[in-house]
């Protein structure tokens, strides 16, 4: 199978990885995190007016029709700058639903303006009890004269606090862990009864704890088919994940190379530290670790826009798997071989290995994809 890039891709991997190494630097990361929406207004427009944020739409729309390997390069390059931007939210989160579940009428209002950096869009789906089962929903969605009444709470919306619109998963239909009888709602992040709580994460991100109060929206908030939500939700969040384990390969990558460059410099009892075979050999298995997640990284991408939805998800639940336990390895490495320089705020390999352990946690941990291959069958088909 070839892997090689394109010449229209490796152009887009060489512009990205220039802006990130000019406009991303640590000091500029911390003090775009000080703007009021806790990221860069002026990257965000500088990304739209590059291209990227209609990166995955139609032409037709403002995009420019790209695959999953075009998203998966803007990734790994934001993983190397601890992009705070709501890139993942919006385009892929939010505009992933939009392009599946949207209508025409839908796409054509909502689509150009992500593309041009106007609209910020959140999913709203996780809820306090539904940890990683994604159709445990309990927000509902009931009937009231030509439209709908939400009322519910959502946790952990990733920029939830800062976005635009919010597109909501809701229960119309069904118990509540059912994956049949959810649909999906355009919801006004300013519309009466839509209560949001934003803080930082741990890694520097933004998230909202947000709550719908007998919210009324028309019969046209409705994105896609009621009560048949299930398999865009699932597909959406299949390609983020992919696009998180291209991410993840951006911040071990930065990691690994900080270590090494550390124990060239690093010196004691005379010599540098890197001098030493022991310390070698983990700089060694850190590579081995980092070179592992890239592979399934590799898979996930190929696999995000498989219609074969059982497939798709065990392929891209094994690359979640490896991609935590690389994400685990190579950070508590990178922090040991740093000692205790590696734990202060002022140096950045804290901060990727926040990031990287974040990453292991979103969209569900190791241990959670884990069960998901073995159900699946496990990752190699029996001959």
């Amino acid at each position: 199978m070839d892997f090689d890039l394109t010449e229209e891709q490796r152009l887009l991997q060489e512009s990205v990885g220039k802006l990130i190494a000019d406009a991303y630097g640590f000091e500029q990361r911390k003090a775009y995190a000080k703007e009021p929406a806790g990221y860069s207004a002026a990257r965000w427009a500088q990304f739209a007016e590059m291209g990227l944020l209609g990166l995955p739409f139609a032409e037709s729309l403002g995009g420019s029709g790209g695959t999953p390997v075009e998203t998966m390069i803007v990734m790994e390059a934001f993983g190397r700058g601890l992009v705070l931007e709501p890139y993942l939210a919006t385009v892929i989160l939010g505009g992933g639903l939009l392009r599946l579940a949207g209508s025409a009428a839908q796409q054509q209002e909502l689509i150009p303006s992500v593309a041009a950096g106007k609209l910020r869009l959140a999913f709203a789906y996780g809820e306090r009890q539904s940890r990683y089962d994604l159709a445990d929903v309990a927000t509902s969605a009931r009937p009231a004269g030509t439209g709908y009444v939400l009322n519910g709470e959502k946790g952990v919306v990733l920029h939830g606090d800062s976005a635009d619109r919010l597109i909501v998963l809701a229960r119309t239909a069904g118990g509540q862990r059912e994956t049949s009888g959810l649909s999906l709602f355009l919801v006004d992040a300013a519309a009466d009864g839509v209560l949001r709580r934003g803080y930082p994460t741990q890694d520097g991100q933004r998230a909202a704890e947000i709550s719908f109060r007998d919210v009324k929206v028309g019969a046209d908030a409705l994105l896609g088919r009621k009560d048949e939500a299930w398999p865009v939700v699932e597909r959406v969040i299949d390609a983020a994940t992919a696009a998180v384990a291209a991410e993840a390969v951006g911040v071990m990558s930065v990691l690994h190379e900080l270590t090494v460059e550390y124990l060239k410099t690093r010196r004691q009892f005379g010599v540098a530290i890197g001098s030493f075979q022991a310390l070698q050999h983990r700089a060694v298995d850190m590579l081995v670790s980092l070179e592992q997640a890239r592979s399934m990284a590799y898979l996930a991408t190929m696999m995000a826009d498989s219609a074969d939805a059982a497939e798709r998800r065990r392929m891209i639940s094994a690359a979640k798997v490896q991609i935590g336990r690389s994400a685990r390895f190579v950070g508590q490495q990178a922090i040991q071989l740093h000692g205790g320089i590696g734990m202060t705020m002022e140096y950045k390999a804290g901060h990727y290995f926040k990031r990287a352990s974040m990453i292991d946690t979103l969209f569900g941990d190791a241990d959670h994809h884990l069960a998901v291959v073995a159900r699946g069958g496990g990752l190699i088909d029996p001959i």
